[in-house]
């Protein structure tokens, strides 16, 4: 993926990363983001939750995690942040762990996924993970609804200014 790439910014008032997910016009709902700020104002991700028109609640949660982010050190079974977050969302409470991983092979474009599925207790939740070329990690986390090998040819960096303050 070497079109993605560190951006360095003179103040961190966004990501100093590519965020990679969908185009928010590709989407027919809402599309809410949020970054997870370190003490040092830097970002140490980025996530967006693509909620349905209708008021239908929460689809979709990607999440781009750089490398040393705190947000990607998880205990034996837990759940990535995004499924924290969709249930969160969702305003379900109830307990939910990986039971298992499965790596699949999946082609974006001219680029090699190693697509990592996890497996959950709640299986109305789809999880997929995958690590870029510059050490981010996504996960696509997806409420009621499979997440098939179509989604990543949706995926592309989004504009930085979709992600700065002010």
């Amino acid at each position: 993926m070497s079109f993605l790439r560190r951006r360095s910014a003179a103040t961190p008032a966004g990501p100093d990363f590519d965020v990679l997910a969908m185009d928010p016009g590709d989407w027919p709902g809402n599309l809410g983001a949020g970054l997870l700020p370190a003490p040092d104002g830097s970002c140490q991700g980025v996530f967006l939750r693509y909620d349905l028109f209708g008021g239908r609640g929460p689809a979709m949660i990607i999440g781009n995690l750089p490398d040393g982010s705190p947000a990607r050190e998880l205990g034996e079974g837990q759940v990535p942040f995004e499924v924290a977050q969709l249930l969160l969302a969702l305003e379900n409470e109830e307990p939910v762990e990986v039971t298992g991983v499965e790596d699949t092979p999946v082609m974006q474009g001219d680029n090699l996924l190693i697509v990592r599925r996890l497996k959950l207790s709640e299986d109305r939740i789809s999880c997929v993970q995958f690590d870029r070329s510059d050490n981010v990690l996504v996960t696509i986390a997806s409420w009621d609804r499979p997440i098939t090998d179509d989604l990543y040819q949706l995926l592309k960096p989004l504009p930085a200014e979709l992600f700065q303050q002010g």
